[in-house]
Parts: C-alpha cells; structure tokens; sequence
C-alpha cells in the first residue's frame, strides 16, 4: 500500500501538541494503516526507537525531538456482541471524545466518565486515564501493540498491561510498545459511575434521577467545561500533576496538621492526596509568570498563554513542585511524558 504511511523531514510539532509550544522533529512517519509499521520503521534504521505521538495532550515538549511517529488510522467497530456485553475495538488514532460518543451513540455504558478528555484512543492504556471515579484500563480487554524488542505485533491482556494509577507498561518501557488499536468491552445495561463528588448534584439539577449513560456524560462535560480550559483556545494538557499516593501514616499526620486536607482511600496501607488542593494552598491558581500560568479554575492544570516554551512550562512546574515539597512534605509527579528534559 503506497499510501499507507508518509515521511515528513523536518516536522513542525507546535500544532502536533495541545501545549502549542515550539517543537521539532528530524523525521516523523505518519502511519494510515498499522499493518504497514515495519516498513514505515525501517525508514528511520532498525534500531530506531521514534517518539510515539497522538493528540499530543500528554506531552511537554522542553526540547526537539529526533525521530517521531504518529498513527491517524482511526478505524473502529464491534468485535462481539452476547446482548448485554459488547466489546468493541478502536485503532490507536481515533480521537478519544469522538470514540466515546460513538459508544453512546450504540447505546454502550462504560466510557462515558470519560468523556471530553482530549487525546487519542491509542493514548488512553498509555496514561491509563481516569476522570469522575473510572480508570480506562477498567474497561479494556486488550491492547494491540507493536514491539519493538521482538519486532512483532502482539495482543496484551489486561494483566500484561500492569494498569495501575495514571500508569502501564506502556509508559513504564516507551522505548519498547507502540499502541496500534485498543478493544474494551462495553455494556447495554451498565450501572452508572456516580459517586464522584458533583457528578450527582449536576445530575440532580438537571432532573434525572435515573441517568443513561448519555446523560452521566453530558454531566461529566458540563463539569470539565466549566473547570477546565479549551486547549483549543488556550494551551494545556488537562492535569500536569498526579494525585500524590503517600503511606497511611503520613496521611494522618497531615490530616492532623492541616484542617481541610482532602484524603481518598488508595492500595493497602496507602492513601491518595489532592494535587490540586495542595498546589491551591500554596497559592498558585491563577499565577503567572510571563505566558507560562497555572489556569484560573483548576490548579492542576499548567497553561500557555501564547507564546511560553516548553522549558518555561517546565520551570514552572519544578517551582509548583517545589513549593508543595516544603510545605507539605509530599513529592509531585507530572503525568505528560516530558521531551527534552528530565523530571
């Protein structure tokens, strides 16, 4: 297939990242059809390890990159379907929000927490995204991947991915997986995700009592809206910072310490921390230091007000994370990928 994939030397990564700062790339392959990767691979060496890039919304780009990659086939549809069960399948280059409307759109509950969230499908076992109480690697079945060690396409079930808290083998070993296509499996009579705090009141306002999956999603994208900024108009990558996981007993003596701090239940002998109220206490919402800011309605959410670099981004962040480490005692951990630079 001639057209299964193009090679582009130098590339412009600046609209390629929903950060919307400078950056560029020696060569990036644009792979249409997965089955072609092996050759659109050997264009770049046999050793080449090119960066994976998909809507660009969880990457911080503080330097150029060498080589890059990207899959746009977005091909979708159902592998099985028992009645109540449906699994179904999205390549890696579907756009995430767009693949969600089309489950709902088949009248499928389990992703519609997860609406709104920008990148794509091929991204989402990457991060392992959650939002509103629903982690996506509690709904995939398997990830169809490319790996690089044994040059061979492979078929990893939910074991092998080591899904955990914004993490995978996928993040844990870049340099080895490309994520080609996704499968999850969906239900008709899904019970709804509703315990995260505002998801019910919206719900309650709006005057439903009894919500399809349609109505939790269209509630979850009124709260995203009204929280977070459209990377469209200003440059971001939803929440930069992790919730911080800490030991039991250093929960309790923080909760001890600092009235208000908000504490979640997390793995055994473990709890979870709020990113944003931390950085919120140290006053950060809202600042700005040129066109590097923090939002003015989310503290977790970095901002490029028009023409901050990554670097400026970055430093930015080390200064937040600073800040929340002397105070509290608790280390932050950014959840883009960051190129260029390290943590």
């Amino acid at each position: 297939m001639p057209d299964a994939f193009r090679l582009l030397q130098p590339a412009d990564l600046r609209p390629r990242n929903t950060f919307g700062v400078p950056a560029r790339a020696r060569r990036l392959v644009e792979v249409s059809d997965a089955a072609a990767l092996p050759r659109a691979l050997a264009l770049l060496g046999a050793d080449a390890r090119p960066l994976l890039i998909g809507g660009g919304s969880n990457l911080l780009f503080a330097g150029d990159a060498e080589d890059a990659l990207t899959i746009v086939d977005a091909r979708r549809g159902v592998i099985s379907d028992d009645g109540e069960e449906v699994v179904v399948r999205a390549a890696a280059g579907a756009d995430w929000h767009g693949f969600v409307l089309w489950t709902l759109a088949q009248e499928l509950g389990g992703l519609e927490n997860l609406a709104l969230i920008p990148g794509t499908v091929g991204a989402a076992p990457i991060q392992n995204i959650g939002a509103y109480g629903v982690e996506v690697g509690e709904r995939v079945v398997a990830v169809e991947a490319f790996d690089h060690e044994t040059r061979s396409f492979v078929r990893l079930d939910t074991d092998a991915c080591r899904f955990r808290y914004r993490d995978s083998v996928f993040k844990q070993q870049p340099q080895r997986w490309i994520v080609t296509a996704v499968e999850f499996a969906l239900h008709r009579f899904a019970q709804p995700v509703l315990h995260y705090a505002g998801l019910r009141d919206t719900l309650a306002a709006r005057g439903i009592d009894d919500p399809r999956p349609l109505d939790v999603a269209e509630a979850v994208i009124d709260i995203r809206r009204s929280k977070l900024p459209d990377p469209a108009v200003t440059g971001n990558a939803g929440s930069f910072f992790k919730n911080p996981i800490v030991p039991a007993a250093q929960a309790a003596m923080l909760v001890a310490a600092q009235a208000g701090i908000p504490v979640f239940a997390a793995e055994e002998g473990l709890r979870k921390l709020s990113a944003a109220w931390l950085i919120d206490q140290c006053g950060w919402k809202g600042k700005r230091d040129g066109d590097a800011g923090v939002a003015e309605g989310h503290a977790l959410v970095l901002v490029n007000h028009g023409g901050a670099s990554g670097a400026e981004l970055l430093a930015l962040a080390r200064r937040i994370a600073a800040s929340v480490h002397m105070r509290f005692g608790v280390a932050l951990e950014p959840e883009p990928r960051i190129i260029g630079a390290a943590w």
